[in-house]
């Protein structure tokens, strides 16, 4: 009787550690960034806000050169999750429209918890193939922050 109490408490304890883990100092937290390569400059916002926990949203990326021309024809995969927990999205977020004019719709994101998460894009256009990656931070209050001072590249 004991041991499954005692194996409860110490899974309670580990799921409340993992909550609290905070986010590494210095995070470039913007929305507006070029990708790895630098071959294409990309932005992302979500069209709610502020953005739910546990509820799926969606989101606009705008795709455009360097020199600020817009990309259309572009395929974007979608990737990212929580780094520190070590998972992805709890959902399969995708682009699903090219809107036109260099935007796209990402659509079935979902954030499970508080915590720093990731959006990873994959970016197939024609100047070649590059990634981009987004961090934001998801409060308890289900507020995200976004475009801090900060401007570290990651």
């Amino acid at each position: 009787m004991l041991r499954p109490f005692l194996f409860s408490l110490a899974l309670t304890g580990l799921v409340s550690l993992s909550a609290c883990v905070s986010a590494p100092s210095g995070l470039d937290l913007s929305l507006d960034r070029p990708t790895a390569q630098e071959k294409y400059r990309v932005a992302i916002h979500p069209l709610a806000e502020p953005i739910a926990i546990n509820k799926i949203h969606a989101w606009e990326i705008r795709l455009r050169t360097p020199s600020g021309e817009a990309v259309t024809g572009a395929k974007i995969g979608v990737g990212g999750g929580m780094p520190q927990h070590g998972h992805g999205f709890p959902t399969q977020p995708r682009v699903t429209k090219e809107l036109g004019n260099g935007r796209y719709l990402l659509e079935g994101v979902k954030f499970s918890m508080p915590g720093w998460w990731e959006i990873k894009l994959a970016v197939d256009a024609p100047f070649g193939g590059d990634e981009v990656k987004f961090n934001t931070i998801i409060t308890s209050r289900a507020t995200p922050t976004f475009g801090a001072a900060d401007t570290a590249q990651g």
